[in-house]
């Protein structure tokens, strides 16, 4: 069913607790949705509709949250990263076309000079309790409104830029069905329900947390609580005080979590949390057994894109399958394997992932170059390797761009991550191509180790050269104290030999 963030939150009972913070009040669905309907009528008031596009720029935590469901509900989100650089805004505020920016109340964020030299209307945000919020400015003016009131299902909800990592960031336009039908597909595929409560650790600016931990949450009538953002130091005392019952986040947030697990046993035996949900990067075997067994629940791993408005497969809770290793089976979309051909293949062959659905985007905003190259026969192409098994789990063999070229040889750094993960000193591992003036690339792997641990650059190439062929065998290994994160908290292989100071910034 074709829906709207608006009609989403019809789940919830009025005195259900919908948004809230640690230690904080938590705004029912009744005030959510009295919130929703006054903030669209406020933005009207402005001069802001349907398909106008408001900047949001503001810290993680519940305001942030119920400005995109309230916001989103009339008109099109575009949440920002508060961390950007004046240039960065300046940027992507023109690049969206943006009618309004709203900011926190006394936040003198980069964002808003940025909007004040381009001429744009600033709205300000006044939190309340929970997730409450007034909003007031001049906004852009009552006369430039064409369409006020509620979204409709082919409205576009939210506009987010994809992480370019050598071209222009493309725009990915994702429609109220998008998004509603991807918060219905999460919730069904976990089994969430009014009882649920949401840890979110995930930020607010990402596809991930919008979608996986705020809309799927209250699309069961279930409540998100809302951080100020991921802190391994302060997890343990949320998790204690909100007594969550499923957590979504990404497998670097997992591992830090991991690494001071066992200084809280006490409040890991106590947690009522009957899963755990790692998605947007691939997560390491030897860390979901880990997590299993600190915190005694299942770990559902995903797989999901901003394109798809978040999830695209996902392993099952028990009585169904989850293998380790593999992102499971469709939930959501349709998927398949596209050969070198354009052939769909079948169980075992590897090949591109592409996906068509009611979630998927219809297509990148003003780019038909990009459109042309994503799409084939109505299939959205990932740019994603993988493979289906019998089961219909999929298996990802890396992002194609990321796959390190060795003299034709081809390795996939997912492969030689997991095998490194084995190492009993190795904390966490991140393959990667290095530049070779013979080789085009050869394979490299930064590596932290475990806290008391020690290893050599011999001692992982020797354990690794026991079970890889010669040709996958990282050539150098490098040491850190932490590896370099992207702003969502994912692991950046392209680029990283540059960045980690192996190689030029213009090899």
């Amino acid at each position: 069913m074709r829906t709207t963030i608006r009609a989403l939150l019809a789940a919830g009972d009025d005195s259900a607790s919908a948004i809230g913070a640690p230690d904080q009040e938590a705004l029912d669905f009744k005030g959510l949705r009295d919130l929703v309907d006054r903030t669209v009528e406020t933005l009207n008031g402005m001069g802001i509709g349907r398909n106008d596009r408001v900047a949001i720029v503001l810290p993680n935590g519940p305001a942030m949250a119920a400005a995109f469901v309230a916001i989103g509900a009339g008109a099109t989100t575009a949440p920002l990263n508060p961390a950007y650089r004046e240039e960065e805004f300046s940027f992507y505020l023109s690049d969206l076309q943006a009618k309004a920016l709203v900011v926190q109340e006394g936040d003198e964020t980069l964002a808003r000079s940025a909007a004040q030299k381009a001429g744009l209307a600033i709205i300000e945000l006044r939190p309340g309790d929970g997730g409450d919020f007034t909003l007031a400015g001049e906004g852009p003016g009552a006369a430039s409104l064409e369409k006020g009131g509620f979204a409709e299902p082919d409205d576009v909800a939210l506009i987010l830029h994809t992480s370019g990592t050598t071209s222009r960031p493309k725009i990915v336009p994702l429609t109220q069905a998008n998004i509603a039908a991807s918060a219905r597909h999460i919730g069904e595929t976990i089994g969430l329900s009014p009882d649920d409560v949401c840890l979110n650790i995930m930020p607010l600016f990402h596809i991930h947390g919008l979608i996986a931990a705020v809309l799927s949450s209250l699309a069961a009538g279930g409540s998100v609580v809302c951080t100020p953002g991921f802190n391994a130091l302060r997890f343990f005392s949320w998790l204690d005080g909100v007594r969550p019952t499923w957590i979504t986040a990404v497998p670097t947030m997992y591992q830090a979590i991991l690494a001071r697990a066992a200084r809280h046993g006490g409040v890991t035996a106590e947690a009522r949390l009957r899963l755990l949900r790692s998605s947007s990067a691939s997560l390491p075997p030897q860390v979901m057994k880990r997590l299993e067994e600190t915190f005694g629940c299942p770990v559902i791993e995903s797989y999901g894109m901003t394109e798809a408005a978040h999830q695209m497969t996902s392993n099952r809770l028990p009585p169904g399958k989850r293998k380790p290793g593999s992102v499971g089976s469709a939930a959501g979309p349709e998927v398949a394997i596209l050969g070198e051909g354009g052939a769909h293949l079948g169980a075992g062959g590897v090949g591109e992932i592409v996906i068509r659905g009611p979630n998927v985007t219809h297509g990148y905003e003003a780019n038909p170059s990009a459109n042309a190259d994503a799409f084939v026969d109505g299939w959205f192409r990932t740019g994603d390797q993988g493979t289906m098994d019998e089961d219909g789990y999929l298996h990802i063999t890396g992002r194609l761009k990321e796959l390190i070229n060795r003299g034709g040889e081809k390795i996939s750094p997912l492969e030689v991550d997991e095998i490194l993960m084995d190492h009993p000193a190795v904390a966490q591992v991140v393959t990667f191509a290095m530049p070779h003036d013979k080789l085009g690339e050869e394979v490299a792997a930064a590596i932290v180790l475990r806290e008391g641990e020690t290893a050599t650059e011999g001692d992982i190439r020797d354990f690794a050269r026991q079970r890889l062929a010669d040709f996958k065998v990282p050539r150098t290994v490098v040491f850190l104290k932490e590896i370099p994160k992207g702003a969502t908290g994912k692991l950046q292989r392209i680029g990283l030999a540059q960045k980690l100071g192996l190689v030029p910034a213009d090899a």
